[in-house]
């Protein structure tokens, strides 16, 4: 079995390591602060004292650095990988660095009888503990497919891309999307919320419609819970940015795009937010508009919003304090297997219409998420409605819920609110 070596115990490269470890490998490993290492030697790896170390001691060696100065300092530095080498050993560099910088090292290693491969990947922290990586490879055809066994341990696909320095283009390239797309989510959550629209239902809107990107899916709900662990940082996030702009110097290509996103990114460092999440960024526009882009439940509307907003229907009968008290039937189903479910009729009553959703109670304790079909009375000539439970209030013995309505019809949502409004006027 082939000896492997891993320099670069990060973020990234930790997991990596020990994706290679638990599938019976003979790993060393090392990294600049030398406690990160001690995890995996309590897996099983050798812990190397030096890169030089690690590389005499393998055939394979894989590099995850955070930039090119930290990589080329581990290759030329006394007791550097350089150091280490013999004839037959086989480095994949996994960091994302300029391609001029994985051209330097191939040509440099290639005289010394050594294979040099650039890998870097995408995927952040969760997909790199899963194993679920995209490796994106340039230089020998012949090398990359020797190491397709390690590439399908550490991750789900592959690609060859081409000649020395292919895959670090692919990268920078990869990588100026990802910022344009979450500086994207970050400016549209920012104008929902500024409109005093929740954002987790602006969120629901994009997931379903064509601004849906990766980056929604990762970093959306993580931006709303106030979550900003760091799973990529932001000043990795514009290091990539900012190698993108040299490439596109070099080529002459106008970028204005990737100009506007690094911008960004690099006002997000200077307000202190570099060791944070990438979707940290979204705090530049908190700052900008003086609130927080929060779940529903936490959300402030601006003064500003509220006077500019026209007083609602739910608002005008508050105002008038007419309790709407329509008896519901509520329909709740319950999975029992794949294929199968069971379910129950409870009675309900309409508590109150909202511009996104209704607020019903009933004696009867509901779960958050869950879906119920609610029917009104024959009267009102309405079809059965899905709503989601999005908030539970206990009133006594009594629950009120608060249901977001799920793919109502305009024409619907007009009917349910002029039975609502004739309701009242009865009622009155």
């Amino acid at each position: 079995m082939k000896r492997i070596g891993f320099i670069g115990l990060g973020t990234m490269g930790r997991p990596m390591a020990a994706n290679l470890i638990q599938k019976g490998f003979m790993v060393t490993v090392y990294n600049r602060t030398a406690g990160k290492a001690d995890e995996l030697g309590q897996m099983g790896a050798e812990v190397g004292l030096t890169p030089a170390e690690v590389a005499r001691s393998s055939d394979v060696l894989f590099t995850m650095l955070s930039n090119d100065a930290a990589l080329l300092e581990t290759f030329y530095s006394e007791q550097g990988i350089l150091s280490g080498i013999h004839p037959a050993l086989t480095i994949i560099d996994t960091s994302t660095v300029s391609p001029q910088t994985s051209q330097k090292l191939a040509e440099e290693l290639s005289a010394h009888f050594v294979d040099f491969i650039d890998a870097p990947v995408t995927g952040t922290k969760p997909a790199a503990e899963a194993g679920t990586l995209t490796f994106m490879v340039g230089g020998s055809r012949e090398v990359f497919e020797e190491q397709l066994e390690l590439f399908h341990v550490l991750g789900s696909k592959a690609l060859y891309l081409g000649p020395s320095g292919s895959g670090s283009y692919a990268k920078l390239a990869h990588n100026t999307m990802v910022g344009i797309n979450l500086a994207g989510l970050a400016e549209g959550l920012s104008i929902a919320t500024k409109a005093g629209i929740h954002p987790s239902q602006f969120l629901e809107i994009v997931r379903s419609g064509g601004a849906n990107s990766k980056q929604v899916e990762l970093k959306g709900d993580k931006i709303l819970d106030r979550d900003f662990s760091n799973q990529f940082s932001l000043k990795l996030m514009l290091k990539d940015l900012l190698l993108a702009q040299e490439i596109t110097g070099k080529f002459q290509l106008p970028t204005p795009m990737l100009q506007s996103a690094t911008n960004l990114f690099q006002i997000g460092l200077s307000k202190g937010l570099g060791e944070e999440d990438l979707s940290a960024v979204i705090k530049c526009y908190e700052e900008w508009m003086g609130q927080e882009v929060v779940k529903p439940s936490e959300l402030v509307v601006t003064e500003s919003v509220k006077a500019a907003s026209p007083l609602s229907g739910r608002e005008r009968r508050k105002n008038t304090r007419v309790q709407l008290d329509i008896n519901l039937k509520l329909s709740i189903y319950q999975w029992e297997q794949e294929g199968s479910f069971s379910g129950q009729n409870i009675d309900g009553t309409l508590f109150d219409l909202s511009e996104s959703g209704l607020q019903i109670t009933t004696d009867v304790l509901l779960a958050p998420d869950m879906f119920v079909v609610i029917h009104f009375p024959q009267e009102a000539g309405l079809p059965p409605i899905t709503g989601r439970v999005i908030r539970i209030v206990t009133e006594g013995r009594s629950f009120r819920y608060g249901c977001m309505l799920s793919g109502l019809p305009p024409y619907v949502r007009i009917k349910l609110e002029q039975y609502i409004e004739d309701h009242i006027a009865s009622a009155v």
